[in-house]
């Protein structure tokens, strides 16, 4: 049997009434519903988009860290209000058997130490996504039962995908010949500007 996928529009009225008061922002835009909700109520409207029949999310497909930086005090408003929250985590939901999709949104309240409620308990897929917003951007997931580096090595200081990060890193790694083993030194790199080479010869390149 084919499933016709639901509107947008009325999946935004589907969601807006079904969430109810933890709803700090939805909106529509390219044909795509992203609902916004607090670091309470995040746990809470996961479980409800999962089960109310109207919404039936079964799958989380994807989940990311965003680091809003500076940009977080003049941005379209995303946080609906509540706080100009640093960091944000985006989960992107589907439902199979409604032939549907919605992207949820929250901020994590606390910019020195970002913590939102891991959803480990509601969908099982979204185990690694956690441990890769925690190892790039340095989120922490409430609860989740094994948060632990997942692409960065053992050793790796800070969180490569904050913007305040530096291009260079804070160690790195090489091969000693005498210690037969592979160490960490800090970087040796030395920041320097480019400047581009700006030729002004008459004629050059034949040009006048």
């Amino acid at each position: 049997m084919t499933v016709f996928a639901v509107e947008p529009e009325a999946l935004k009225t589907t969601i807006a009434q079904v969430l109810g008061n933890k709803v700090r922002r939805i909106h529509l835009a390219l044909g795509e519903v992203t609902v916004v909700v607090s670091a309470a109520d995040y746990l809470g409207a996961a479980r409800t988009l999962r089960d109310d029949p109207g919404c039936r999310f079964e799958l989380l497909i994807d989940l990311c860290g965003v680091d809003y930086s500076e940009y977080k005090d003049n941005r379209d408003g995303d946080n609906g209000g509540f706080g100009a929250g640093r960091y944000c985590i985006v989960s992107h939901l589907l439902s199979v058997s409604l032939n549907q999709r919605v992207r949820l949104k929250v901020f994590a309240e606390d910019d020195d130490v970002p913590m939102v409620a891991s959803l480990c308990d509601v969908w099982a897929s979204v185990n690694w996504f956690e441990r890769e917003a925690f190892d790039l951007f340095g989120i922490v997931f409430e609860g989740h039962n094994d948060l632990r580096r997942i692409l960065t090595d053992y050793g790796f200081i800070g969180h490569p995908f904050r913007k305040d990060f530096p291009t260079t890193g804070h160690v790195e790694m090489r091969y000693d010949a005498e210690q037969k083993r592979v160490i960490y030194q800090p970087v040796t790199i030395e920041p320097r500007e480019i400047t581009p080479r700006i030729i002004r010869e008459n004629n050059y390149g034949g040009l006048k």
